[in-house]
């Protein structure tokens, strides 16, 4: 039986070092994910004066919770969503002149719901060229605090950023969220803000969060294994008869919403066993057609397409709008590649429906620079052959040894 050994959660390490770099003491990580969005965040941390020490099993981070000790710096983001979205607001709360930029692919995703509450919040921000995008200039000096409102319908790490710099303002935040998506990210972001040692409170119809001032309490951390990178291997077992894939580190206890995945294999004729600290997917030879919400695990719906086409009915994927201001316009980008697998596909705005169907042999997917479309259509390369990629390097984003652990799934199925 294959044990897939997942590197750790991107969204758990980058919250992490963003709180580690905060706390009051030396934070201690263990089994963080080494990935080029990861190393692209611990760059920045260093790049604003905090100390970052890297062995291979755990990262040691030196917190400043007055903020960084460098008062002039810039901060080049990568391709990194979380790096790009938190480090500007970790910034904010010290004292200097700080720039961020990143990569172009990085510059077309959006910022301007969370720098428009940071200006409402007093900090003095502005975007060099297309508004509410990168690159920008912090004039820092610190945050005061107050009421702020929030748009968090195209990311959730908008309001991710707002939270985690509460507890560093001088009189706390309280948040009211008029809309948002991937609710489940931000239960990761209150339950480590809890194991750094600050509740935050919820009021209303938990639409209004309010995070006292006081900072956070430096801790050894442990990163559980990704739940999006999971994804893949789970689903590699459904897609094949009698195959099956243990996952260790993940299981009822995991923060991550993105292990709801199992549960839509679940209801489309997998065996799914979970345990405490592990979670297994057995493939029955058996695929039902599906329609499912994915707002809340939207970072699987490219895995979900990708295995459609071996259902016995349409999967109808609905409520991802937000899957489209991702590294790609994911939603589009799997139609594309689904369309020239010769497989029948339909989209809307905030949905995509696919039909069953063999797809045929041979064809090479286009990546669109995105690392999940990449390990999504690696699954379908399971059953349909000589799938080929115009990119395969874009995984390092997230899982750098990606291709040999799959080739080492695929004999073990």
């Amino acid at each position: 039986m294959p044990v897939a050994d997942i590197p750790g959660s991107k969204s758990i390490t980058a919250r992490a070092l963003f709180l580690a770099a905060a706390a009051d003491g030396v934070t201690t990580l263990v089994r963080p994910l080494r990935s080029d969005d990861t190393e692209g965040f611990a760059e920045g941390l260093t790049r604003l004066g905090y100390r970052v020490g890297r062995t291979p099993g755990a990262w040691q981070v030196d917190g400043r919770p007055q903020g960084p000790a460098a008062t002039d710096a810039e901060v080049y983001c990568r391709d990194g969503a979380t790096t790009s979205r938190f480090l500007p607001v970790l910034a904010a709360a010290g004292h200097g002149t700080y720039r961020f930029d990143a990569s172009p692919q990085m510059r077309r995703r959006p910022l301007g719901p969370l720098t428009r509450a940071l200006r409402d919040l007093g900090v003095d921000l502005r975007h060099e060229e297309a508004e509410g995008h990168h690159p920008l200039r912090i004039a820092a000096a610190g945050v005061e605090g107050g009421e702020v409102v929030l748009d968090a319908g195209q990311s959730s790490q908008f309001l991710t950023a707002l939270l985690l710099l509460g507890p560093l303002t001088r009189t706390g935040l309280r948040i009211r969220v008029t809309d948002l998506v991937s609710a489940p990210y931000v239960e990761i972001t209150l339950a480590m803000m809890r194991a750094f040692g600050v509740e935050v409170r919820r009021e209303g119809d938990g639409d209004v969060f309010v995070v006292p001032p006081g900072g956070y309490r430096a801790t050894t951390y442990a990163v559980e294994p990704d739940a999006s990178t999971a994804s893949y291997f789970f689903a590699a077992a459904a897609v094949t008869p009698g195959g099956e894939v243990t996952v260790p580190g993940l299981g009822t206890g995991a923060l991550q919403g993105d292990l709801a995945f199992v549960d839509v294999l679940r209801r489309m004729g997998a065996e799914v066993e979970a345990g405490k600290d592990r979670t297994t997917v057995r493939g029955t030879g058996e695929l039902r057609g599906v329609t499912v919400n994915m707002r809340d695990i939207s970072d699987t719906m490219p895995t979900l397409a990708a295995i459609a086409p071996f259902a016995s009915g349409p999967v109808r994927i609905e409520d991802v709008a937000n899957t489209r201001v991702k590294e790609c316009d994911r939603l589009e980008a799997c139609a594309e590649n689904l369309r020239r697998l010769g497989v029948g596909v339909s989209t809307g705005p905030d949905w995509i429906e696919i039909s069953p169907g063999e797809p045929e042999p041979g064809v090479r997917i286009t990546s669109y620079g995105d690392h999940r479309i990449v390990m999504s259509f690696a699954v379908t390369g399971l059953r349909a052959r000589g799938i080929s990629f115009d990119d395969p390097g874009c995984v390092r984003k997230t899982f750098p040894d990606f291709h040999e652990a799959f080739a080492e799934l695929r004999t073990g199925l």
